[in-house]
């Protein structure tokens, strides 16, 4: 990679930070286009996004550090941000500020110097605070914080060139110009006291930085000096703990003031904020009467759009295409003379089993678009907030509802969204019914029982299903609140950012990232579930292929029992469920290859309804919606809550949950004569 080299070090790391809805995310795709990838950061399930751009002619890479308010230590993404900052070295921070809440956004700021970094503030938005009438005089903020700001707006690629040519600058600028400001004289005196203490000691932080924290009661610095052996310096901790609450309220009213009086001399706010059209929006669609029943009409229209668009104008050409395909492989690899064994595991494991999860891509796709608009709208933020009362009632905190919504792409990233929460009562309760979320992998599922019984009805179904999930969600959450974690719920405090016009470029490469992520799935692990069972389909050699009498099929009738009550307790429903807890997407497509001779959509479908009834389609997938997670979600819950018992309980409470639920559909459904 090209580096720039100055004064014996690479320039080729920017970090970007900034408080959620800032424009960071925004920002960072204007730099770097498609030339990005996610990943994990080391040790930890945070997701983060690193790319790379030219400059130039000059290469540099960029870190888009997770949106936080602060730099504390109260959720998993404000020690991750931190720990970068600090160990990772970027070369600069880039902190992305809202130009229309500049004095909320530069408490971050005030964080980042307080760690010693180089920082560029990246005024964002500057568009909407024009129109806003908000005067801002760059030069004197420029100088009072002892910082370079550059006036932006992400989402029209200006500023962009000004904004990496003055980062570069600075970072050449021998001497950081960040302005120091006081806490008052006593905290003063106690952050010397400390610096004293631990001079000398190896911390790779900077001392004054850790005694700030230590005042704050920061509990990760206690920790890692606690383990220093320094009798002067565990005197000094002793006595700090027993009075950190005292000095924290202090520091934060100093950091407010500080940019208090920052903001005063620099900027002008019209007498008379105007009532803006988000105003206007939200008047109707976060009122507490109507709140819910709009979110509940959005969501029903997009579930019926999902169909028109993704199934009735798409979603034949996608089985058409896998079926000529299937045809013209198996066509290909009879001229050649291929043995017989082959051509079966192509024509029924690998297309009819995989080939059918692939069937379903479009309506992935178009679910994932307008599930997209929503979110870069930022009405996904007002169902958070929507839901805030509702939720506090069943004792479950308003921010628990971004980590379901998350859930609906997958329940991976949805558990890991639970970071953000201050404590461990919510955090748990969030992440033990985030697999109630119908993620894209069940859809395939879904839609397949809906083709063969109710393909008139298709999107009411769906909303059912999803909200379906939601309920139960927050009937356990309420059931865990009273019981497993008791106790009060962590404040809510969201921002709704001002309504915007989606940028499209940004929806669709999402969308094509989460059906890359599905497409993936089904090409890997899929391909090895289905692969495995088919071999177990036709072993013994003599049995007919997909009988009972195969492994397959006495694996599945020893099992079936379980589901007779339910009304699916057939071996082909049962081994397609228990394969399923490998990755969901292999429901359908052992299901697919099961029933021999399907080698698409349409036969799969006539197959499913030879074998099931409407009840009993509806039965199989509550159970669906509700059963054990895939192996992903059950190794993330493991990871995150640091314990193989919390996984084991989420695997036996969701199966137990989805039996029961479902054993009472049947039941009822057969008294009442469905």
């Amino acid at each position: 990679m090209n580096t720039i080299a100055l004064e014996g070090k690479n320039l080729n790391t920017i970090a970007l930070v900034g408080n959620p809805n800032s424009g960071k995310t925004t920002l960072f795709n204007a730099l770097t286009g498609s030339n990005q990838h996610v990943g994990n950061w080391p040790g930890v399930t945070v997701e983060k996004k690193e790319g790379k751009f030219k400059h130039k002619g000059e290469q540099y890479n960029v870190v888009d550090l997770p949106g936080t308010y602060s730099l504390g230590a109260y959720s998993e993404d404000e020690v991750v941000a931190r720990d970068y900052i600090l160990k990772g070295n970027p070369d600069v921070v880039i902190n992305v500020v809202d130009a229309t809440n500049i004095e909320r956004n530069l408490y971050l700021t005030t964080q980042l110097m307080e760690m010693g970094v180089k920082v560029v503030i990246a005024l964002n938005m500057m568009d909407e605070a024009k129109q806003r009438n908000i005067e801002i005089n760059l030069d004197k903020l420029s100088k009072e914080l002892g910082v370079p700001i550059v006036p932006t707006i992400a989402a029209k690629n200006q500023g962009l060139d000004i904004l990496i040519d003055k980062s570069i600058e600075y970072v050449k600028k021998e001497k950081d110009l960040n302005k120091s400001f006081s806490y008052g004289n006593d905290i003063d005196n106690e952050i010397k006291q400390i610096e004293e203490i631990i001079d000398g000691l190896d911390l790779k932080y900077p001392k004054k930085w850790i005694a700030v924290k230590l005042l704050e009661g920061d509990k990760e610095i206690y920790s890692l000096l606690s383990k220093k052996e320094s009798e002067p310096l565990k005197d000094q901790l002793s006595a700090l703990e027993k009075k950190s609450h005292e000095y924290e309220l202090e520091i934060v009213d100093k950091r407010y003031e500080f940019i208090g009086n920052i903001v005063g001399r620099s900027i002008k706010r019209p007498s008379e904020e105007k009532e803006t059209l988000t105003d206007k929006i939200d008047k109707i669609i976060t009122n507490k009467y109507l709140g819910i029943p709009i979110f509940a009409l959005i969501m029903f229209l997009v579930f019926q759009l999902t169909f028109v668009i993704g199934q009735d104008l798409l979603g034949g050409y996608v089985a058409t295409g896998i079926e000529a395909l299937g045809e013209f492989v198996v066509s290909l690899l009879e001229n050649i003379n291929s043995p017989e064994w082959l051509l079966a595991f192509l024509s029924e494991g690998v297309f009819g089993g995989v080939g059918s999860v692939f069937e379903f891509v479009p309506l992935i796709m178009v679910l994932y678009f307008f599930l997209g608009i929503l979110e870069d709208t930022g009405y996904m933020a007002r169902a958070a907030y929507i839901m805030d009362g509702f939720m506090r009632r069943l004792g479950l905190h308003g921010k628990s509802f971004i980590s379901m919504i998350v859930g609906f792409g997958c329940n991976v990233p949805g558990i890991m969204s639970t970071r953000t929460l201050d404590n461990k009562k919510d955090r748990m309760i969030a992440l033990l019914i985030n697999p109630f979320m119908s993620c894209g992998a069940r859809l395939p599922i879904y839609l397949v029982f809906i083709a063969a019984f109710f393909p008139d009805h298709g999107g009411i179904v769906l909303f059912s299903l999803y909200a379906l999930g939601i309920i139960m969600a927050l009937i356990m959450g309420k059931i865990f609140s009273k019981t497993l974690f008791k106790g009060e719920s962590s404040h809510f405090i969201m921002e709704l950012p001002p309504y915007r016009l989606p940028i499209f470029k940004y929806v669709l490469r999402d969308m094509w990232s989460k059906v890359w992520d599905f497409l993936h799935r089904a090409g890997t692990i899929i391909f090895v579930v289905v692969s495995v069972l088919w071999v177990l389909s036709v072993l013994p050699f003599g049995v007919e292929p997909y009988s009972q009498e195969s492994i397959l099929g006495r694996i599945g009738t020893i099992l079936s029992p379980i589901f007779v009550p339910a009304g699916f307790g057939t071996w082909q429903a049962t081994v397609s469920l228990f394969a399923g807890i490998a990755a969901k997407e292999a429901v359908v497509a052992i299901l697919g290859m099961v029933y021999a001779g399907v080698s698409e959509g349409t036969a799969l479908v006539t197959a499913i309804q030879s074998v099931f009834t409407p009840l009993t389609a509806v039965s199989f997938m509550i159970m669906v919606l509700l059963y054990t997670p895939c192996a992903a979600v059950i190794g993330t819950v493991k990871h995150e809550t640091k314990s193989a018992k919390w996984a084991a309980f989420m695997v036996i409470y969701t199966f137990a949950l989805g039996w029961i639920l479902s054993v009472i559909v049947y039941q009822v459904g057969s008294l009442l004569g469905f």
